[in-house]
């Protein structure tokens, strides 16, 4: 994670992407994208290496196996592939 600010506590997994490689990563995740309101992500590297842009603060990471990024909602942020690799996202919200 790029910033200080913490997820809250009680959030709870709703939805998962199918497994995306360099290949099959969607069009709209390569571009400024954001979650809607009230939902966090996390991206999942399950193999090889993925750029992330926080378009908000400028940052850039090489985010590798192993790494869970967080994101806010409604962070406009960009991925891209490192060559091979492999990775999901996952979607909380608070629970109800």
């Amino acid at each position: 994670m790029t910033s200080d600010r913490r997820w809250p506590e009680g959030l709870v997994a709703y939805k998962r992407t199918p497994d995306f490689t360099e290949a099959t990563v969607p069009a709209g995740l390569l571009k400024a994208h954001s979650t809607k309101a009230g939902v966090w992500a996390q991206i999942h590297v399950q193999q090889g290496q993925l750029r992330f842009r926080d378009l908000e603060t400028g940052m850039e990471s090489l985010l590798a196996v192993g790494t869970h990024r967080l994101i806010f909602p409604q962070a406009l942020h960009e991925v891209e592939p490192a060559g091979k690799m492999q990775f999901y996202v996952e979607f909380y919200r608070a629970a109800t």
